[in-house]
Parts: C-alpha cells; structure tokens; sequence
C-alpha cells in the first residue's frame, strides 16, 4: 500500500471510506485496514490521527450525528411548509437510507465503542437511532406549535416511534429497501391520530 498518497482532510477522507465499507459489506467487515485500503493510503494513517480503531468509530459516529443536528435545524426551519407526513417519511428515508443502519449495529455490536460514544453524550438510548428522534421531535414540536399536529400530540413518543418502527422497515440492508409507499403509508399510520 503507497505510504505517499496525499490526503487533502483525513478525517473526512477516513469517515468517508468507512461509510462506503459499511455500506457495501456491513460492520462485520470494517476493520481500520478495510478502512484504510478504501481511503487508499497507509494503515498507520488511521492510528496517527485517531487513538486505537474505536476511537476512530466514535469519531466517526460523533461525525454522523452532528450531521443529523445539522440537518435537525434546517428541518426546524422548513416547519410550515408541505406535509407533515410527506415531511417525516422524507426524514425516515434519509436516515436510514443512509449508513445508520449500519452504524446501529456496530454501535450495538462493539462494546467499547458504546462506551466511549456514553462518556462523549451520556444518555439513554442507542446514538444515532436517539439523535434522530430528537431530531423528529423538534420537527414535530414546531409543527405542533404551527398548529399542524394536535396541541396533546405526545412528540417525543411519536418521534421515537417513528424512528423504531422505521429501523424495523429498513434494517435488512441486504435485502430490497422499502417502497416509498410503505414508509408513507407507516408514516400517515402512527401520525394519523396527531393531525388535526
């Protein structure tokens, strides 16, 4: 493996590669050598700019859930426009189309990267599955605000609810992912007694 291919942003360049990995084979399959062999440079690479290979995972999860917050505010700001269910199954799909899926297995998976990803954001649940409900709940919340869903709307149930149930449609990520009806359906399903 070249030792002298120059990398512009190497944590960028390293997540990136792990996401393809996990996308293309699954966790079982990364390891920082699949990692680095798809980044295209040199094993020691990884371990200089990261602790040990969890700790590049926890990174790489913190990375992907400030992502989610980011796209948690625009989702907040986009409240008022368009539909509500048409909204959230966009949002479910975006998620879980993505490489979440399979970052929630690792995280279920690997036991130290659990623990690292509790000390850096303690709380209950599974990262990345839980930043994604926080992120409907505020989606919903400033729907309920707007007057969109119901004043007794329980958001944080349904978000969290929206998000198992979606992790359910789209777990199998070697089979075929669900129509967009499916999600739609689902979607119109658990918000239906919400909307006024």
């Amino acid at each position: 493996m070249p030792t002298g291919v120059h990398l512009r942003d190497v944590r960028t360049q390293l997540f990136e590669a792990a996401e393809r990995v996990l996308l293309r084979s699954g966790p079982s399959a990364l390891t920082s050598r699949a990692v680095t062999d798809e980044a295209g440079c040199a094993k020691g690479v990884l371990h200089k700019h990261f602790t040990d290979f969890d700790g590049f995972l926890a990174e790489l999860v913190l990375d992907r859930i400030a992502h989610v917050e980011a796209r948690s505010d625009s989702l907040v700001a986009a409240a008022g426009t368009g539909s509500v269910v048409d909204t959230v199954a966009d949002v479910l799909t975006e998620v879980f189309s993505s490489v979440a899926v399979s970052i929630v297995a690792l995280i279920t998976f690997r036991d130290d990267l659990r623990s690292r990803l509790r000390a850096a954001r303690p709380g209950p649940g599974v990262p990345l599955a839980t930043d994604a409900a926080l992120m409907l709940a505020r989606y919903l919340t400033a729907e309920r605000t707007l007057g969109r869903l119901s004043a007794a709307a329980d958001v944080d149930t349904l978000a969290a609810t929206l998000v198992g149930t979606g992790h359910l449609l789209f777990a199998d990520r070697t089979g075929t992912p669900p129509e967009p009806a499916t999600v739609r359906r689902m979607t119109t399903s658990l918000l239906s007694d919400a909307l006024p």
